[in-house]
């Protein structure tokens, strides 16, 4: 989290743009609620956009039989969230949403897939001071394949989806491949 928040800090003040840290909260086991809800079903850790703050539980499946890079990456992804606040990116989504009933589903891919590109961002800009292999990157990226809503559940993007978007971040290394928006429908599926 601390080198989550040193990069994207640089980033926001060569962009001019105001920059502020979430607060980010671990615990031991999942917990039933969160930022006053009920836990989200398929998430492995969360965003409470209100209280700017990520939740990380420290057990789960998330954790478990994955790649060591995999946790990196989700931590990755709910701190895209945080910068999809700061960036005005969450109020544009909810705001269309609310307008638009009938593709909330895929506008919330959307949102998603923007988060799992600027995790791309945050790590191909790290990568080289990992000293990992390219076996590693493959492994993340089965792994990131597999936590897709190819069961069904339509959420945060099919495998193949979250892949791509992934990929696309950390070859660009910048946030502007991050426009998932006006990406054709085929590419947030």
């Amino acid at each position: 989290m601390k080198c989550l928040g040193k990069s994207w800090g640089a980033y926001f003040e060569r962009a001019g743009r105001t920059f502020r840290k979430p607060v980010v909260r671990y615990s031991e086991e999942p917990a039933n609620t969160v930022c006053g809800m009920r836990w989200p079903a398929y998430a492995d850790a969360f965003y409470c956009t209100e209280r700017a703050t990520v939740v990380m539980p420290l057990t789960g499946r998330w954790l478990e039989n994955r790649t060591d890079l995999y946790p990196f990456k989700v931590a990755a992804h709910e701190y895209g969230h945080h910068l999809q606040s700061l960036l005005d990116i969450r109020r544009s989504f909810e705001a269309r949403a609310r307008a638009d009933r009938t593709h909330q589903d895929q506008l919330k891919r959307r949102y998603e897939l923007q988060a799992d590109c600027l995790s791309g961002v945050f790590l191909g800009s790290v990568w080289h001071s990992l000293a990992r292999s390219e076996a590693d990157w493959a492994a993340l990226l089965d792994a990131t394949r597999a936590s897709g809503d190819d069961d069904g559940h339509r959420t945060y993007g099919k495998g193949a989806s979250r892949v791509y978007w992934l990929k696309r971040g950390y070859a660009a290394v910048s946030s502007a491949a991050c426009d998932t928006w006006s990406a054709p429908a085929t590419r947030v599926a």
